[in-house]
């Protein structure tokens, strides 16, 4: 008997262990699918089906299981959802859910789902338009320090769910019949919505990284967001280039785009061997041990943005040297997401260990 109620006792006490872990489920977990996603884009540009479709199934999985854990999760611990949401530190981590619907959007598109993908967009906008107000409401209005020290990476993960939505609705534009031209509209007032956003929060950040001080601790894996923002709104823009709206007024913005386009093109590519020192500087001359944290997905997803948005960008601009920076960065990318899925991987092993003993 005693045997029994020991087991039991060990048995209540595990749950307690995963509920609680649970509980502190950060949201942007959804940087999985994120990831995946956009590299299942990239290699099936680049013709590696293979991969391309290994990726698509890990991101629609990734997607699927942390849209049931963000279910449970708000369904058996509502006032940590709460609080996550009134915290202007991890608020803006839930557009993450945004850009994660778009991308499995855009796949299930490009796979014949016209109608899921459709759904998507529509889901993915909703939230985005309930997100958007909220987080800046709560930047605005709660108690926080009103300083510039509270900007971080995540705070640009809404400039890239804006521009998913301008990506994802292009794709469908064409399904919606007599209101494609709506769509259209519609996606090119996002496009410029995501410049003006993005404008605002990199003015802080370069406030922030260079005229303020800078401590190791400040130099997350998140601030690869900053180079994936203007890489979203390049990929975003080539892809407004390719339609052709029957709205002359949409038609007069395509020279505006093509040169945006290539000015986010620069900036992002500035920011790389930036990103890079920042990572040395951290790891290599401070010392800061390198271990898995959630972010490092932040991390992964803007190095296929990037890939997606050259290999676009040479095509559009028919100029092949920037397909090539395409290819290099790809297998880059790829070879972090396995690096990050492996940490990943011995992070669940060795907490799975904790809770188990």
């Amino acid at each position: 008997m005693r045997g029994v109620l020991a087991s039991l006792s060990m048995m209540q006490h595990t749950s307690d262990n995963t509920l609680r872990w649970l509980e502190g489920l950060p949201p942007g977990y959804f940087a999985v699918a994120m990831a995946s996603g956009i590299l299942s884009i990239a290699f099936d540009m680049i013709g590696q089906n293979v991969l391309a479709e290994g990726l698509f199934a890990a991101a629609l999985l990734a997607w699927v299981v942390m849209l049931s854990l963000s279910a449970w999760r708000l369904w058996r611990f509502p006032q940590a959802v709460k609080i996550d949401l009134l915290n202007i530190r991890r608020v803006f981590a839930f557009f993450t859910l945004v850009v994660s619907t778009n991308v499995v959007g855009i796949l299930l598109h490009q796979h014949g789902y016209p109608q899921l993908a459709l759904a998507c967009w529509a889901f993915a906008f909703v939230v985005w338009s309930l997100l958007l107000y909220l987080s800046f409401s709560v930047l605005t209005f709660l108690t926080h320090p009103h300083t510039v020290n509270v900007v971080h990476g995540d705070w640009l993960t809404s400039i890239i769910a804006t521009q998913s939505l301008v990506l994802l609705g292009v794709m469908v534009a064409p399904d919606l019949g007599i209101y494609t031209d709506y769509m259209l509209v519609e996606v090119h007032l996002l496009w410029l919505l995501g410049l003006v956003l993005y404008g605002i929060f990199v003015t802080l950040f370069c406030y922030r990284i260079f005229f303020q001080r800078f401590q190791p601790e400040d130099t997350s894996p998140l601030l690869w967001v900053i180079m994936g923002a203007a890489a979203a709104g390049v990929n975003a823009g080539t892809v407004l280039l390719q339609t052709s709206p029957s709205l002359h007024f949409l038609q007069a913005l395509h020279p505006f785009i093509d040169g945006v386009a290539m000015l986010l093109w620069s900036w992002a590519t500035w920011w790389i061997p930036m990103l890079v020192i920042f990572g040395v500087w951290k790891h290599g001359v401070k010392r800061y041990p390198l271990r898995y944290e959630p972010a490092m997905w932040s991390m992964v997803f803007p190095l296929g943005m990037y890939a997606v948005a050259s290999y676009r960008l040479g095509l559009a601009a028919e100029f092949p040297p920037l397909q090539w920076i395409s290819l290099l960065i790809v297998w880059v990318g790829f070879a972090v997401w396995c690096l990050v899925l492996l940490g990943l991987v011995l992070f669940m092993f060795f907490s799975h260990k904790e809770v188990s003993q």
